[in-house]
């Protein structure tokens, strides 16, 4: 009997420490859930996908995604409800799409974490409200669409720029705003003289109509407008389909890109792109330092945080063929006074259009 109880107690132990060692040895999952576009839309979900491999090859995660059949509430529950089901119980969800659902979530999953990008939770109403298991990631679009705004008059040096948003809503504004105002300071600080008609601001209404953004993109090029500022998805992509026909044909127009670098979407012969240079969101970064304050026990649960400048959370791309070295560099020093509070940019339309 003795001997049998002794075994059975070396057993127990030993499934105690197999059981401790495979918990320590489990990979965390990170689950993401996509929006409407595919996983390589140049945008947010392929941004948020970036991040979460980087961080998979760096923290060694297991990592998932799941596109849903639609964009409604109930899809988005659904596929987080799925991610959950499978362990996944950290999240990351991109677009302000996802408001609604995550609201919902937080509540139902309070063991799991949720990173919203772009976007607070809140019931419907508007008043939101961060759980503690979840993180709201906003950026200071107007400052990267000032920076673009800034580098496009420099590389121009003189003709007339359009913008194209889809939705009209506040992200896509600020980047309007910041955009206008970049240009204004160039033409009253860096001695550029590009121009900006009301005629050639506007939304769309949409981020995903693709020929209705080629088609304006054509009327505003025929109107003579040389770069256009793209922030529409779909819709940005008409643009950029309508910049590389004419770029065949020998004509000199440009785009300037939103959200990532979207030098590699505007190439039309060679390694030449009709990308002038990209207002950018560091969505990838964003989605990898969640995940890795979560690894860390640092998780910032029931915060609202804004990526802007001084973090490095906006900006445009170090390197761009279409802007010559001496842009660049003033490019960089602009940015280096908005970054240290020299230089205000505004998030609010105020006088300007739209």
């Amino acid at each position: 009997m003795k001997k049998i109880a002794l075994l059975l107690m070396v057993l127990l132990l030993s499934m105690a420490v197999f059981a401790e060692g495979s918990q320590e040895g489990a990979q965390t999952k990170v689950g993401m859930v996509t929006d409407a576009g595919t996983i390589d839309d140049k945008s947010f979900n392929q941004g948020t996908w970036e991040g979460i491999q980087m961080a998979a090859e760096d923290f060694d995660l297991d990592i998932k995604y799941l596109k849903p059949v639609g964009t409604t509430e109930a899809d988005y529950i659904l596929e987080i409800s799925n991610l959950y089901d499978a362990g996944y119980k950290f999240i990351v969800t991109p677009g302000f799409k996802f408001e609604t659902a995550i609201y919902q979530a937080q509540s139902e999953y309070p063991d799991a974490r949720f990173v919203l990008i772009d976007g607070s939770p809140h019931p419907g109403d508007f008043n939101v409200e961060v759980a503690d298991n979840t993180v709201s990631i906003f950026f200071a679009e107007h400052e990267a669409g000032f920076m673009a705004g800034v580098a496009t008059a420099l590389q121009l040096e003189e003709g007339e720029a359009g913008f194209i948003g889809g939705m009209e809503i506040p992200p896509v504004q600020k980047f309007n705003w910041g955009f206008q105002q970049g240009v204004t300071y160039a033409n009253e600080n860096l001695g550029t003289n590009i121009t900006l008609n009301a005629e050639n601001v506007l939304y769309q209404g949409s981020f995903d109509n693709v020929a209705a953004g080629q088609q304006i993109a054509a009327q505003m090029y025929e109107k003579g407008v040389d770069a256009i500022f793209c922030a529409a998805g779909g819709v940005g992509v008409g643009a950029i389909n309508e910049a590389k026909s004419r770029a065949r044909s020998g004509e000199d127009v440009w785009v300037v890109g939103v959200d990532v670098d979207q030098y590699a979407d505007g190439i039309y012969e060679g390694d030449n792109s009709i990308i002038l240079t990209s207002a950018v969101k560091k969505i990838d970064q964003a989605a990898y330092d969640m995940i890795e304050a979560h690894l860390n026990g640092e998780f910032p649960g029931g915060q609202i945080l804004t990526l802007d400048s001084t973090n490095n959370g906006v900006g445009i791309p170090a390197e761009n063929p279409n802007l010559d070295a001496d842009v660049q560099a003033q490019v960089d020093e602009v940015f280096a006074q908005v970054m240290d509070g020299s230089i205000v940019v505004s998030a609010e339309q105020g006088n300007l259009i739209k």
